[in-house]
């Protein structure tokens, strides 16, 4: 018998039904939620961040939301490993079953492996590459997707530290920062803490890009303008603070700037959603321990009683 604790995990693209099935699953399995988004992390990024309302969360209690501000640009993947292990024990303190749910693939791998992240570094070499994008920022994300094309599909042009860091990797190494890191398979080793199960949720990609383009018409109805404005004219800007370079608010500055129709940054809303979602599925599915089911053939209860064969060791993964 296996007696590692238990964590599960419920992963997969937004807009796919990850929120509904965690609580449910924490109501029938006597579970806390462990929120792994990036976004839903930080307080005042509610509807951008589809955040489970109280409604929502129908009683059951939900850890890491709304753990970090805005202008924290220091909460990092090991910030919230460091958080979510703390949570994870909190729960199992209490007997009950550490449920992480999200799409920050990152950050979720985090939390069993010892991730670290060793490339190397020169200061000069950095300082020069920090003038550059000084002088024109949009030039240094060219190089960088030229040279390292899966970071910069995951990064802002105006996310200095990060675009800066991984051009310097490159510069240094002659590697692309997402090869030196992708030795995946040798990452996502877990250590010897817990015990995971993975369940994903995915569905016919067509049907998931209309769910998309659903929900961020909700968002839009919500009022994720008004949200959006309202941290802008707090000063919240995507050129001063990291977590405004979300989607959902990064493509609203330009329409608060004037610069840009409302109509057109709700198709770009849209359209990066539904490349974000393709990103998800990829970085998912590069773990074959995970689970899948498609939650529009699959009902609840019968995910949740696979889930529980899962946990007690009953059945084989095909």
């Amino acid at each position: 018998m296996n007696e590692k604790p238990v964590v599960l995990c419920i992963v997969g693209p937004t807009a796919c039904g990850k929120t509904a099935l965690s609580v449910a699953a924490a109501l029938a399995l006597n579970g806390e939620i462990v929120s792994a988004d990036a976004v839903a992390a930080y307080r005042g990024l509610d509807i951008g961040s589809a955040k489970p309302n109280v409604s929502e969360r129908k009683g059951v209690p939900h850890h890491l939301i709304d753990c970090a501000e805005i202008t924290d640009d220091s909460f990092t993947v090991s910030t919230f490993r460091s958080l979510a292990r703390d949570a994870i024990e909190g729960i199992h303190s209490r007997g009950k079953l550490p449920i992480v749910v999200g799409g920050s693939g990152l950050y979720l791998d985090a939390i069993f492996a010892d991730m670290r992240f060793s490339a190397p570094s020169d200061t000069d070499v950095r300082a020069s590459i920090e003038n550059e994008y000084d002088t024109d920022r949009n030039a240094v994300f060219e190089a960088l997707k030229r040279s390292d094309p899966v970071t910069a599909a995951r990064l802002h042009p105006n996310d200095k530290r990060r675009v800066v860091r991984a051009m310097e990797v490159y510069r240094i190494t002659g590697k692309s920062f997402s090869e030196l890191n992708a030795s995946f398979e040798t990452a996502q080793q877990e250590d010897d803490t817990y015990r995971s199960v993975r369940i994903g949720l995915n569905m016919d990609r067509s049907l998931l890009y209309e769910r998309i383009n659903e929900r961020v018409e909700q968002m839009i109805a919500d009022g994720l303008v008004e949200e959006a404005f309202h941290l802008f004219d707090l000063g919240y800007t995507p050129d001063r603070y990291r977590a405004m370079q979300s989607i959902g608010y990064a493509e609203l500055i330009d329409v608060y700037r004037d610069t840009d129709t409302i109509e057109n940054a709700i198709e770009r809303i849209k359209l990066n959603t539904r490349h974000f979602a393709k990103r998800q599925i990829t970085w998912f599915k590069r773990n074959r321990s995970t689970i899948w089911f498609d939650p529009l053939r699959t009902p609840t209860e019968e995910i949740i009683s696979k889930i529980t064969e899962y946990i007690n060791g009953h059945t084989d993964n095909n």
